[in-house]
């Protein structure tokens, strides 16, 4: 069995620079699946639904690392039913994700920013909330603390992180459904390969700790996600 006690250092395929585009796309469309079918968007709708409080009707939201928009798409739907105004913004630092995130969800309220998410000036208006899916995993621990640091400066209300449990039987399980059901070669690498880079409840302890960060909470969902939860 693999060895999952610490994080994988390899880098996922998604993560070199000369992906072509078709591939990518096809590795966000079947990301957008999984997410859908494994409970991904509904942990995000609960990070997001930590900060609807009584009486919030008008929010505004940042995701970094946005891919092709389709978590936003799902906070975009959830305030929809709630009767909650919201303005959306999305970076990710490949240009033709957000050309491609920008033009299906052309009837969203969102702003599509190209940058790395360190680079993105939110001082002029910074938003209510930010938040990642499935992003940190890409990440070492130090760049991490760097991360949450960031994220903390620059939002209004808090921030919220949703990504992978680092554990055997998520390892084998995607691996084994990506195996079978999967027509893209960097599903079928970074799947598995994510899990190995994700996370334990130590990890995250450790990381926050280094970042200065004590008044946030950390939940288990299904399935092997953690929900990171940070409220100003």
């Amino acid at each position: 069995m693999i060895d999952l006690k610490n994080r994988s250092t390899q880098k996922e395929l998604l993560d070199a620079a000369d992906i072509p585009f078709a591939d990518i796309k096809k590795n966000m469309q079947e990301l957008e699946t999984i997410n859908r079918l494994l409970g991904g968007h509904s942990i995000t709708n609960k990070g997001f639904a930590a900060f609807c409080g009584q009486g919030v009707t008008r929010l505004s939201v940042c995701e970094i690392g946005c891919g092709g928009g389709d978590n936003l798409r799902a906070i975009y739907k959830y305030c929809s039913s709630k009767n909650i105004e919201v303005q959306l913004t999305g970076i990710d630092m490949k240009q033709e994700c957000i050309e491609f995130a920008r033009q299906r969800n052309a009837d969203m309220p969102a702003s599509w920013i190209c940058s790395d998410y360190k680079l993105a000036d939110l001082e002029s208006d910074p938003p209510d909330i930010i938040f990642s899916s499935l992003f940190c995993h890409h990440f070492k621990h130090e760049e991490l603390v760097f991360m949450m640091s960031w994220m903390k400066a620059n939002c209004q209300r808090g921030f919220f992180i949703n990504d992978l449990q680092r554990h055997p039987l998520a390892y084998y399980s995607i691996r084994w459904i990506t195996h079978f059901f999967s027509n893209s070669y960097l599903v079928k690498n970074d799947a598995p390969l994510s899990v190995a880079r994700g996370f334990a409840k130590n990890d995250w302890e450790q990381i926050f700790s280094l970042a200065g960060i004590r008044n946030y909470s950390l939940r288990w969902m299904w399935a092997f996600r953690y929900l990171v939860i940070f409220k100003k």
